[in-house]
C-alpha cells in the first residue's frame, strides 16, 4: 500500500465521514459540525472530510481552524468543491492530513490538462498533504478522450489514493466499476466515494482500502438529513469485522 496511506491508516480498512456543513447561518453550521465531529469521534470513524457541500469556503475554514487548534483526536481533511487551489491552501494552513479532489484525471481536455498537471505536481512537491483523487467521479465531466486505463494510470501519478463513485451522491457504486478500477490499479489504494451502507460495506471494503460515507450516516439516509449516531455505529461495527 502507498506509504502515505499506510502511515495514516496502517493496514486497517478506513471510513472517512463527510461534514457537509448544513445550517441556516454561520453559527448553526459551526455548532452542527462540532456535534457531528463528536459523534464520528465517539464511534471510531477514521477521519472527517470538511466540505462546502451545503456551506461556504469561509465556513469550511472555521471548522478547519477549530480542528487545528483543539485536541479533538480525529484525523481530518478538506474537499473544497470547485476550488482546488484554495483547498490546498486551507489544507496546508490548518495542517489537514489529506485533501480530496473530485477529479485528478479525465475531466479536462488535453490542452487544459497540462496546466492542471503542473498545478498538482507543484503542490505534491511543496506539501506532505495526501491527495485522494477521483477518476470518472460523480458529476464530473469526461473530456480527456483517454481510456479509463490511461486516466487511472495518470491519476496514480497525481494522487495517493484513487476515489471511485457511481453517478450520484448516495448512489451505490457498482461493483463492476470498482472491480474494473482494481484490475487496472492493482494494489494502489482505492477509496469508494459513494453509496456505502451497513448492508454492503463489508463486501465493498473487500475490494477497497476504505470508503467515504455521507448519506448513510444521516437519519434520513439522504445528504440533507442530520447525522445519526446509530447509523454511524452500525457501519463502524461492520467495518471492525471486515
Amino acid at each position: 500500500m502507498n506509504n502515505k496511506i499506510q502511515t495514516m491508516f496502517g493496514d486497517e480498512k478506513f471510513i472517512l465521514a463527510m461534514l457537509h456543513l448544513k445550517g441556516d447561518n454561520d453559527q448553526e453550521v459551526f455548532e452542527r459540525a462540532l456535534r457531528e465531529i463528536e459523534i464520528y469521534r465517539e464511534n471510531g470513524v477514521s477521519a472527517v472530510i470538511v466540505e462546502n457541500y451545503f456551506g461556504s469556503p469561509e465556513q469550511v475554514e472555521r471548522v478547519l481552524q477549530y480542528l487545528d487548534s483543539h485536541a479533538v483526536n480525529i484525523m481530518y481533511g478538506v474537499n473544497l468543491l470547485d476550488d482546488d487551489r484554495q483547498g490546498f491552501e486551507l489544507a496546508k494552513k490548518y495542517h489537514a492530513s489529506f485533501i480530496q479532489l473530485d477529479s485528478v484525471a479525465g475531466h479536462l481536455t488535453p490542452e487544459d490538462d497540462l496546466a492542471f498537471a503542473d498545478f498538482i505536481a507543484e503542490n505534491r512537491k511543496n506539501s506532505d498533504v495526501a491527495i485522494f483523487g477521483g477518476v470518472r467521479f460523480k458529476y464530473q465531466p469526461y473530456k480527456s478522450g483517454r481510456s479509463l486505463e490511461e486516466d487511472l494510470l495518470l491519476g496514480m501519478q497525481r494522487c495517493d489514493a484513487i476515489v471511485v463513485t457511481g453517478d450520484a451522491t448516495g448512489q451505490e457504486t457498482d461493483e463492476s466499476k470498482i472491480q474494473a478500477f482494481r484490475d487496472i490499479i492493482g494494489d494502489f489504494p482505492l477509496i469508494i466515494g459513494a453509496g456505502v451502507t451497513a448492508e454492503n460495506c463489508q463486501q465493498k471494503l473487500r475490494l477497497s482500502s476504505g470508503a467515504v460515507v455521507g448519506s448513510y450516516f444521516k437519519d434520513t439516509f439522504k445528504d440533507s438529513g442530520d447525522v445519526c449516531a446509530e447509523h454511524v455505529e452500525q457501519i463502524m461495527m461492520r467495518v471492525k469485522k471486515a
